[in-house]
């Protein structure tokens, strides 16, 4: 396949044209909303690796909702369960009552995931979004330990309600907290002074001056590869480093794992390689298996000291999530197949993108299995380099603090040839913007 074989059911639409954005969205819908924008078409039906819209144009999908698709949209095997859960009247909403969906999920969980990873975790259901997950976590430590503090990095995204943006680093989304956003402070993540200065140099000193004015910390929050932030990898030896750190100054440990969970980085839980074991890991976004909304808070059982409906939601029962969750689980991690999949993938893509940027220059990579980053010394052609992917049947998001790293987040399952073909595109993109 190459990018003139793009499938369209429709030979007379252009690549790049199609129907637009509806009028009833752009006149009634809020100006906060963003990706429309960019992809200024009207999408309809979605399969695999490819999301379609009402003109019959295909895009190859490397955005897969922002991470929640890892194993594309509407997997067969999950959609026939879904279908069959629902026709059969099974529990949707069910708060946190006992339904067979959870217990089943609870089960497929415990015996495929933690016993096997050697995890003893408890499971905390506390809304259904990955925000929903990090406020759970950080009200969690601050009532374990009585502290205020949190510790977050340089270039940190958590979420977008106010415990989850005060330890998120993007100025823009904090601002539109409109609230100081106070209790936590910002530490260098790994890399962030280039190799020049020591890691935890700056930590450690400040953790041990009675002068430094800062307050002893509940928890650190961290994120192995921070997506939204520009793709930074933390090496295992940082994250081992920063587990020993907080292990002896008794400091909670989370691990936000929302977006490079469930297989993204390669195992289950993106800190496995690293062999360390997070106090409180916080999953959402492909969770569920079929993009329904669905999170988990998980926690070291001493940790658990909730009193009943102490945090609640009405949504964190959706019984239709537990039903595909625990199919996805029992489908693709009963063994490690796809985690070595995901690992072949990432290490192709990370060949391509360090030849591409050999060859033409201005450009630099990074990543870690199927996330991904081609990061442009001019910010503004990363925005450039995707509507031209766009143009040509692709989807992909851009992230950093500039906006200067065109992130890839296609599904764990999409083949070899669509791989290819999407490489290709992107390829092609950044020798347009950069010639």
């Amino acid at each position: 396949m190459t990018i003139a074989d793009l499938p369209t059911d429709d030979k007379s639409e252009k690549p790049g044209t199609g129907p637009g954005v509806p009028s009833i969205i752009l006149n009634r819908e809020s100006e906060v909303r963003g990706y429309c924008r960019g992809w200024p078409t009207t999408f309809t039906t979605a399969k695999g690796s490819w999301i379609t819209d009402t003109s019959g144009r295909k895009y190859l999908d490397f955005f897969a909702g922002a991470g929640s698709l890892n194993y594309g949209h509407n997997h067969p095997v999950l959609k026939e369960a879904l279908l069959d859960y629902l026709s059969k009247d099974g529990i949707t909403h069910g708060l946190d009552m006992a339904t067979v969906a959870k217990k089943e999920f609870l089960e497929t969980f415990e015996e495929k995931l933690l016993k096997p990873r050697g995890l003893d975790y408890k499971v905390q259901f506390p809304g259904p979004t990955g925000t929903n997950s990090v406020e759970a976590a950080l009200k969690l430590a601050r009532k374990a330990t009585g502290r205020e503090a949190i510790i977050n990095f340089t270039n940190a995204f958590h979420g977008m309600t106010l415990g989850a943006l005060s330890v998120t680093g993007n100025s823009m989304k904090r601002a539109g907290a409109g609230i100081p956003l106070v209790h936590a402070t910002p530490m260098p993540y790994d890399n962030y002074f280039g190799g020049v200065t020591e890691d935890f140099q700056w930590f450690e000193r400040v953790l041990d001056d009675s002068g430094s004015g800062l307050n002893r910390p509940a928890a650190v929050i961290v994120e192995t590869v921070q997506g939204e932030g520009g793709v930074n990898v933390a090496r295992y030896e940082w994250l081992r480093a920063l587990a020993d750190l907080c292990a002896r100054r008794d400091i909670l440990l989370i691990v936000d794992d929302v977006q490079m969970g469930c297989g993204r980085t390669g195992p289950f839980f993106s800190f496995e390689a690293a062999g360390i074991k997070p106090d409180i890991v916080t999953i959402s976004k492909s969770i569920s298996g079929y993009g329904l909304p669905m999170a988990l808070t998980l926690f070291k059982p001493e940790l658990d000291i909730w009193t009943p409906g102490e945090h609640n939601g009405t949504f964190r029962g959706n019984n239709p999530a537990f039903v595909t969750a625990r199919l996805a689980i029992e489908t693709f991690w009963a063994d490690n197949a796809i985690e070595l999949e995901t690992a072949r993938k990432g290490e192709k893509i990370a060949e391509r993108f360090e030849a591409l940027a050999q060859e033409i220059g201005g450009l630099q990579h990074r990543g870690r299995g199927m996330v991904q980053g081609l990061v442009f010394d001019e910010p503004e052609l990363a925005s450039a380099a995707c509507e031209i992917a766009f143009n040509n049947g692709m989807l992909a998001e851009t992230s950093g603090p500039s906006d200067e790293v065109v992130k890839l987040l296609p599904p764990l399952t999409l083949t070899d040839e669509e791989l290819n073909l999407g490489l290709d595109i992107l390829s092609d993109a950044a020798r347009q913007v950069l010639r």
